[in-house]
């Protein structure tokens, strides 16, 4: 099956923006030119005076676990029954019927990294999900993806409201301390039973995962707000040497040349909202300007449902107030994202054999007056303005 978008405005991230034509074979981008012929089987999209870009990605965010229109009491994004639940998978929590999804797509949003909230040290793993099925699982484009732990004012919290720890945050860096060291000692276990030429059979799932973790199979994902609580995460991970990400990082810009120096990927935000709690009070929108100045790479978050989903292109628009780079922004929405979840192969820009996950915009989609009005994933298309 092929696809001719003609005569649209096409950004495709990666290069410099120009009006051309735009061709999908098979579910994939197959060539961009300033004219392309239509062939006798192709099916013309007239994208003239609209703006084509490549499907948002939000690399952390709640959706289908805190349900729209259901609050807290109905939401199944924490488990806060004890400290460490690592073997916790997010895809068995998802609700693909949510309605904000359908609210994501008329934004621009087609794929999004869904993980558990924050209640624990160590959360569970999160998975990484495209906006065109019915069902979770063929949603579900990498699962698991990612290992979400925490840091800060949350496991505090929780916990030191049960009088147990962690009740500080001594106790919530001891707390992922014994899970990765209990996590070595049970692969050196394994690994002795193997190498005797003997079944495993003393499987915890728990430690599974962190066996992945130490093997550097899956990042860990860790929540953290101040700049403290960063560098406590960035030690932690060089102990041990995993693979992660900073998420939130609201006090990032503090420490962004420490960030740069240790190739330390952020995934910030949301920043488009009032502080809620102390470790929120130094939050400002001029972090999106400051930590890709420094080279760091960075993807902006909406939290979702903290900031919905279908606002992903305000929030980033309201940072250009701040100093920040319109390039810069769409990066973060779009490819920056796409790194951070080892999907830069398969989308977050239009180029030659990625996924042909396009969202055709009535204007840019900066501007405040401008709307999706198509949305295609794999070349189909799953949303159409009426």
């Amino acid at each position: 099956m092929e696809m001719l978008f003609k005569g649209g405005t096409i950004f495709p991230i990666t290069k410099k923006p120009f009006k051309g034509d735009l061709l999908v074979k098979d579910g994939k981008i197959h060539r961009m030119a300033k004219s392309i012929k239509k062939t006798k089987n192709c099916e013309v999209v007239d994208v003239s005076g609209k703006y084509l870009f490549p499907g948002f990605i939000d690399a952390h965010c709640h959706i289908g676990l805190y349900p729209d229109g259901l609050g807290n009491t109905e939401s199944e994004g924490n488990e806060m029954t004890e400290p460490i639940t690592a073997d916790l998978m997010a895809l068995d929590a998802f609700y693909p019927d949510d309605t904000a999804i359908g609210k994501a797509i008329s934004g621009g949003v087609t794929t999004a990294f869904v993980v558990m909230g924050s209640a624990n040290p160590v959360g569970g793993q999160g998975f990484i999900v495209k906006f065109n099925a019915t069902t979770a699982d063929k949603m579900s484009l990498v699962n698991p993806a990612g290992v979400k732990m925490a840091m800060g004012e949350n496991p505090k919290r929780v916990y030191g409201e049960k009088h147990k720890l962690p009740s500080t945050r001594m106790g919530t860096a001891s707390a992922i301390r014994n899970f990765l060291l209990k996590s070595q000692n049970y692969m050196k276990k394994k690994q002795q039973v193997i190498s005797e030429g003997k079944e495993f059979t003393e499987i915890d799932p728990k430690y599974e995962v962190g066996e992945k973790l130490l093997k550097r199979e899956l990042p860990a994902r860790i929540h953290a707000h101040r700049s403290d609580d960063i560098l406590t995460a960035i030690r932690i991970a060089e102990e041990f040497n995993l693979k992660f990400v900073i998420e939130h990082g609201t006090e990032a810009y503090k420490i962004a040349d420490v960030l740069a120096e240790k190739k330390v990927p952020v995934v910030a935000g949301p920043l488009m909202t009032f502080s809620t709690k102390l470790e929120l009070r130094d939050m400002t929108m001029e972090a999106l300007r400051i930590l890709p100045e420094k080279g760091v790479l960075v993807a902006l978050m909406c939290d979702h449902p903290v900031i919905p989903l279908q606002y992903a292109s305000v929030q980033a628009a309201a940072a250009m107030r701040f100093g920040a780079k319109e390039e810069e922004l769409l990066k973060m929405l779009t490819i920056n994202p796409a790194k951070i979840l080892n999907l830069d192969n398969r989308i977050g820009s239009i180029e030659p054999g990625k996924d042909a996950d396009l969202v055709i915009w009535s204007g840019h989609p900066f501007d405040m007056k401008a709307v999706v009005e198509q949305v295609f994933i794999d070349g189909e298309e799953i949303y159409h303005l009426t």
